[in-house]
Parts: structure tokens; sequence; C-alpha cells
């Protein structure tokens, strides 16, 4: 059996990864007084006793509230962190996945879907950590496999967790007949948490270097729900228009992910699918 590194463990995304894999893979999932990936030397100490043979680094501070008070933290987690990870999965010949985020689009200035190799400027802190953090894991360990991660939810809905996402939100605004404000000038990508799960797999054979990987989507937050809840034959009399102040398009091209036969379905597909088994 492989053995793989899950950093974020106590996270959305690696919480859940620990729970998919824990009965594939001989898993190590150090908390952080056992790997403290701000500190090369702690880093480097956990590969020499565990040598991985894949690390999936999924920890982060991925507040972006967070990172914009406390940038220094950011700068920390998001992106000397990712460099550790890449250093020592380097040095130890381990396959280095990392999770980054379609927020290094959040200034983009196309009308389409976003390339991985465009010219790209953040504007918020964590976009431009997450964007940095990229570059120099690429810089340090050319095999490291950069992944801009889209929003995610949970489609197996647990109303009871404490956790909250898009789906739960939505749902908790239907059940209660309470208003729901989404943006119509914000355009980007819902995925379902275990299709990215899945998908993880099939990276452990990629290339070196950036991709896009999350759900499609076209159209507005705000757009996409109505078609979603038009779809099932739902109320929608609650969802009603806001705009952000920026707008923002995190519409992110699946072409070069599709070369090498990753693939998910789109954004409405998913969400219907997710909540017609709900309903």
């Amino acid at each position: 059996m492989k053995k793989i590194l899950i950093t974020g463990t106590s996270g959305f995304l690696g919480s859940r990864l620990l729970s998919y894999y824990k009965d594939k893979y001989i898993l190590f999932t150090p908390s952080h007084s056992e790997m403290d990936i701000t500190e090369y030397d702690s880093v480097l100490h956990y590969f020499e006793q565990t040598n991985p043979d894949i690390v999936i680094h999924c920890a982060a501070i991925s507040d972006t509230g967070t990172c914009e008070r406390n940038p220094e933290l950011s700068f920390q987690v998001n992106v000397t962190g990712s460099k550790n990870i890449a250093q020592a999965a380097s040095l130890y010949d381990t396959k280095c996945i990392i999770c980054s985020s379609d927020q290094v689009y959040c200034n983009s200035k196309y009308d389409g879907t976003n390339c991985e190799n465009d010219i790209v400027t953040p504007y918020n802190v964590y976009g431009k950590h997450k964007l940095e953090a990229e570059s120099s894991c690429l810089k340090i360990n050319k095999d490291s496999v950069l992944l801009r991660l889209a929003w995610m939810y949970d489609s197996n809905i647990d109303m009871t967790d404490s956790h909250s996402d898009f789906v739960k939100q939505l749902l908790h605004s239907l059940t209660n007949h309470n208003t729901f404000y989404l943006p119509t000038n914000d355009k980007r990508g819902i995925t379902d948490i275990w299709e990215v799960i899945k998908n993880i797999e099939k990276t452990f054979d990629l290339p070196g270097g950036v991709y896009n990987f999350g759900s499609p989507n076209f159209k507005s937050t705000y757009e996409t729900t109505l078609s979603v809840l038009d779809t099932l034959s739902c109320d929608t009399s609650h969802i009603k228009e806001r705009e952000y102040d920026n707008a923002r398009n995190l519409s992110m091209s699946q072409e070069k992910l599709n070369r090498f036969d990753i693939r998910f379905p789109s954004t409405e597909d998913a969400l219907i699918r997710c909540l017609k088994n709900y309903y």
C-alpha cells in the first residue's frame, strides 16, 4: 500500500480525505505538534520518520477575512508552509499535491473562463499568497501539482454539522422561508467535495504544474441557484439579488485537466443531483 501524508486533516477537505482513503492507503496525518508546516526542520523531521510516497497538502488559512486581518499569519501558513512541504517532498522523492484556490482569479479581467496560464493579479491577501505559493513551490519542486480548488460543499448533507457550506445555507433558507441574497456579479464554480476527493487520486500521476480543479460554471451564483431550483420546481421567491462592490469572475476552464481525462460535472448538474437526493 502506498503511504500518503495528508496535512490539515481537521479541516473541511482534509478530514474527508482521511475518511475516504483510510482503508486504501497507509495514511500519516500529523497534528500541529507533530509537524509544524511553518518550520522547515519540523517538516523535514516528519518526512524522515515517515518517508511518504505522496503528500496531499490541505493545511491552510483559508478564511479570507482572517488573511486580510493577519497577513503575516497567512504568509507563514499559506506560503512558507507550502514551500516547506514542496522542499521536503523534493528531497524524499515524494509526489507533492498542494491545494491552491480559485481566489487567484479574483481580479480577472476576462469575460470567459480563466485558464491556468492567464496573467492574474489577485487583490485579496489570500489570493496573492496562494499565487505566490504556486510559483514558489514550482521553483523549489518542478514536479509539484498545484490544484486551484473551487468553492466546495458536502453533498452528504448533515444539517447538524457545525460547518456551514453553500448547500446547507441554501437549504436552511428554503426550509425556513428566509431571504437568501446571492450575487449577480460573481461567477464561480461550486463543487461537490466528494468529486474533488475522488479526482485527487487521479492527480498522483499528473506532471508538475498548475491545474484548475473543480466543477465548471459560466453563470453568476444568483443565476445558477435560480436555474437549479427552477429545475427542481422549488420556490424561488426568497432568492434575492445582490451585487458585490467588486465584480468577480472566478470561472475556471477545465480544458487542461480534461486532457488528462479528469473531469467534473457542471456546477448545475451536481447541485441538482445533490438537492434532488435530499428532497
